[in-house]
């Protein structure tokens, strides 16, 4: 009899499982048949912002739907992250993010309400940015070298601003100080714009941050760049050296894009999604576009994307952790 019930459990729970992956290929097959929300933690105009409206263009040019971007910002992207991993996970509402979100605010964070490896479906990796060190032409010093001097010679007088605490600017330059010897006051923004604003009027002295919104003002001579934070040169400024060049080695400090869903995101959705996200990146028209914000292409599958995650999240644990960035 209890043979019996096992087996009628086994089965049931088989019949289940069945009756499960048939819906999600429903759904698949049918998808998207109203528009899908693209939830972005950063503010309009940010460079993940840029991005995902690409992406969407894109997306809505090939599926014949509609693709919203969400711009949904605050907590340093969790309150847009919590949401989506709230979300069904019907297709109809993505992320679009930078590797905050999808990995280091898990080391920043005492309290997170969702877990960037367990409670995402990685869909596509998409694109990569570096970073820069940039100054206002007022400050005394020409060369990253020399801003280290200066640091060194002026404790606590150097500000420097980032685009939000926690976030790629903040950490990085954290490590910088750590690894140069010197310190600088963090001054935390609310994005890229208002930062890149602050910096033009000197109000701050230091902006390290994504590329993207410097490179108009480094070429109109209206800010100075010392050093990109990447391996190598920026494509758009090739007179500005990387950090390693300007004598700080094992710097390497670049922010990467990345497309989730909620967790059990039907595969073919996933799948389908990366196939027209990889095709946009790899075109010249894609690669083009890019390139003219500042962002390299690089194409990734949902194994690239973890894999992502996972570098990243090992990469800082000791940066974040020296320098006592802790947040509730």
């Amino acid at each position: 009899m209890e043979r019996q019930l096992s087996r009628r459990s086994f089965m049931a729970s088989i019949a289940g499982a069945g009756l499960l992956a048939g819906q999600r290929q429903a759904l698949a097959d049918t998808w998207p048949s109203r528009p899908t929300n693209i939830v972005v933690p950063f503010p309009a105009g940010a460079s993940t912002d840029v991005v995902a409206r690409l992406l969407a263009e894109r997306l809505r040019g090939e599926l014949g739907q509609g693709f919203v971007v969400e711009n949904k910002t605050g907590a340093g992207g969790n309150i847009a992250a919590t949401s989506v991993v709230r979300a069904a996970p019907d297709g109809y509402t993505l992320m679009f993010s930078s590797s905050g979100p999808l990995a280091t605010n898990k080391l920043l964070y005492k309290k997170l309400s969702f877990d960037p490896l367990a409670d995402f479906a990685p869909i596509a990796l998409l694109g990569d940015v570096q970073g820069i060190v940039a100054v206002h032409p007022s400050l005394p010093v020409s060369s990253f070298a020399e801003l280290v001097a200066y640091g060194k010679a002026n404790p606590g007088k150097l500000t420097f601003g980032s685009p939000g605490f926690g976030l790629m600017g903040h950490i990085t330059g954290e490590l910088i100080q750590r690894k140069a010897g010197f310190e600088m006051t963090h001054v935390p923004y609310r994005g890229s714009a208002p930062l890149a604003t602050d910096l033009l009027a000197g109000t701050v002295n230091v902006a390290i941050d994504f590329l993207p919104s410097y490179i108009p003002h480094v070429k109109s001579g209206a800010i100075r760049a010392l050093a990109v934070t990447s391996d190598q040169r920026a494509p758009q400024l090739p007179e500005v050296p990387t950090v390693a060049e300007a004598g700080l080695a094992d710097v390497n400090a670049t922010g990467w894009f990345g497309l989730v869903g909620p967790k059990g995101l039907p595969e073919p959705v996933a799948t389908r999604l990366a196939a027209i996200t990889r095709a946009y990146v790899d075109s010249a028209e894609g690669r083009e576009k890019l390139a003219v914000i500042g962002v390299r292409a690089r194409t990734g599958d949902a194994a690239a994307l973890r894999v992502a995650q996972t570098q990243e999240i090992a990469r800082w644990a000791d940066v974040i952790k020296a320098a006592g960035i802790s947040l509730d």
